[in-house]
């Protein structure tokens, strides 16, 4: 059962991602079958494992350490390659596996997504030897109140027992992009309501003490805290939170990217866009692909923008196959210092007359020949440097 179509146009694609979804949700089950796994293997045994964090990179692990909260990883047996499996266009079984989780923590972290997030190889190595873990096997981690942890790594173990029979008998949320987020069981016997005639239920100090240990963050110490902490404009800050993109904010920030970049990419390029394309086919996993790519100097920042004007009108295609099509993979620096010699060779006249007066001038040319192929600071660079050469 799928709520919350705001579109009509939408019911196609809907049904076609929960058609995809549910086909590949019954090839995990019949890979599990072959693998031999077992609902007797997945057992509810949850591992300490914050020791290994004492001096982990991940500021999501590290926040919680410093609160006192604790590490708690879960076996998975033979499930290694099908956790990070995507059943949906930019979801995975991952994701449904931290949707069932998320009314008790904000995300969880598996073993087909690392190292990554700020964790290391060698922190993943020292988990795998820790729970004894086979070629085959995974592993989910939660960093948590210890309660909570366990809470949330029970519901990540019933999605996974669940994987074995396919697909599970559910209501879920409609997506803007067309894919489906689970909301609740489907009415049944996994869904009781409390009965009308019961007696009332005694309210404790104690409950609520704990409701408000556990309360989210309000959306206004949220702006504050980023504007305080990631140093970014307070409407930059105010418009992620409103928009919804404060969780996937804080991702990039955990895979490395810069605050400011992160905040002006996600407000302010994708907002530009708005008029043109339809923005709402970007997935958070098109965005967190394409900052992969810029982090490991595949792309320049100013291709951002062409990729996302492409991935909104094609969302099957990926960051990195956009990045191909259209040319924006970036350059050698040989390669880039080629094109600016061209450049200044046609120039030379005016740079001679005009010296460092034909920055500007120079810039332009280039930048026009190297937008989205070579990050602008080293053109910058290469640009100077041969003016002053020359003049």
């Amino acid at each position: 059962e799928i709520k919350g179509v705001q579109e009509l146009d939408m019911i196609p694609i809907i049904i076609e991602r929960e058609v995809l979804r549910q086909l590949n949700l019954l090839k995990i089950r019949d890979e599990l079958k072959k693998r031999g796994v077992s609902e007797e293997e997945l057992k509810e045994e949850f591992h300490a494992v914050t020791d290994i964090f004492e001096n982990t990179k991940s500021k999501v692990i590290a926040r919680a350490i410093k609160k006192g909260e604790k590490v708690l990883a879960l076996k998975l047996p033979k499930f290694r390659g099908l956790i990070g499996y995507e059943i949906q266009p930019g979801r995975r079984l991952g994701t449904e596996m931290a949707d069932r989780a998320k009314k008790y923590v904000k995300g969880i972290f598996h073993i087909d997504e690392l190292p990554g997030y700020g964790i290391t190889q060698e922190e993943v190595d020292a988990i795998v030897e820790r729970l004894g873990l086979g070629e085959q096997d995974a592993f989910v981690l939660v960093a948590a109140e210890e309660e909570i942890a366990k809470k949330a790594l029970r519901e990540v173990l019933q999605r996974a027992r669940e994987a074995l029979y396919g697909v599970p008998e559910e209501t879920r949320r409609a997506l803007p992009d067309g894919n489906t987020q689970y909301m609740r069981p489907l009415p049944g016997k996994a869904r009781m309501y409390p009965e009308t005639d019961i007696p009332p239920i005694l309210i404790t100090e104690e409950m609520k003490k704990e409701i408000l240990a556990n309360l989210p963050e309000l959306p206004q110490a949220k702006v504050e805290r980023y504007v305080k902490e990631f140093k970014i404009d307070k409407s930059l800050a105010k418009t992620l939170v409103d928009d919804e993109r404060d969780e996937l904010f804080e991702e990039l920030i955990e895979m490395g990217v810069k605050p400011s970049l992160a905040a002006s990419i996600l407000v302010v390029v994708l907002k530009g866009l708005k008029k043109e394309v339809p923005i709402e086919n970007i997935t958070d996993e098109h965005i967190k692909e394409a900052f992969k790519l810029y982090l490991a100097k595949k792309i320049a920042k100013e291709a951002f923008e062409e990729i996302f004007k492409e991935l909104a009108l094609h969302p099957e295609k990926s960051a990195l196959q956009v990045a191909e099509e259209k040319g924006l993979t970036l350059l050698s620096e040989e390669e880039v210092e080629k094109i600016i010699d061209e450049i200044v060779q046609q120039n030379v006249d005016v740079i001679k007359a005009k010296g460092m007066g034909a920055m500007g001038m120079i810039m332009g040319k280039a930048m026009a020949k190297l937008r989205g192929k070579a990050d602008g600071k080293l053109v910058s660079q290469l640009v100077r440097k041969k003016i002053r050469e020359l003049s």
